[in-house]
């Protein structure tokens, strides 16, 4: 009895992630949708003066506009990292504790998807987010919950998980 509860409870979990990915990846693709069609061809759309403007940016690398023109690359990679992520998702226990984990690896996935989407469709990621004040490269939606997702994972496995606890990320039979 106690086997069937952990399985639905890693389902509703799993069902849980997958509902939260598409939901932030309709998100992701809905502001980008919005800057192809406000911004695109328009001068920036200034939010606060000399400091945060939308600005429309075909992005044809990666971060940081690394890679340029690399499409295939971009997307296998792309494909493998969001692989790995969602292969991880299935290993992270049901435990309480390990909810956030579950959060941020959707996170990761849902942004690694949306820019796959628009490498695939378009040949180039849509960027439109600009800090101006200190020149920081245009990125967009999919990109915050990326590097957010991977800033706080990095904090929980620092500061929150102790070692043993991520038995789970171990390739090692027990």
């Amino acid at each position: 009895m106690h086997n069937v509860t952990g399985i639905n409870a890693k389902r509703r979990i799993l069902l849980f992630d997958f509902i939260l990915a598409i939901v932030l990846l309709v998100f992701d693709q809905f502001t980008k949708y919005l800057a192809i069609l406000r911004l695109k061809g328009a001068k920036p759309f200034v939010i606060i003066p000399n400091v945060l403007e939308f600005d429309y940016l075909e992005n044809r690398g990666s971060a940081f506009g690394m890679l340029q023109n690399q499409k295939i690359f971009l997307l296998c990679v792309g494909f493998i990292f969001v692989t790995a992520i969602c292969f991880l998702l299935l290993r992270i226990p049901t435990e309480k504790k390990f909810r956030w984990l579950h959060l941020l690896f959707t996170l990761i996935v849902a942004g690694g998807i949306g820019n796959m989407i628009d490498r695939f469709r378009f040949d180039y990621v849509v960027d439109f987010i600009s800090f101006v004040l200190i020149h920081f490269p245009v990125f967009n939606v999919a990109d915050c919950y990326i590097v957010i997702g991977t800033f706080l994972m990095f904090c929980l496995f620092l500061f929150y998980y102790k070692d043993d606890e991520l038995d789970f990320l171990s390739f090692k039979r027990k």
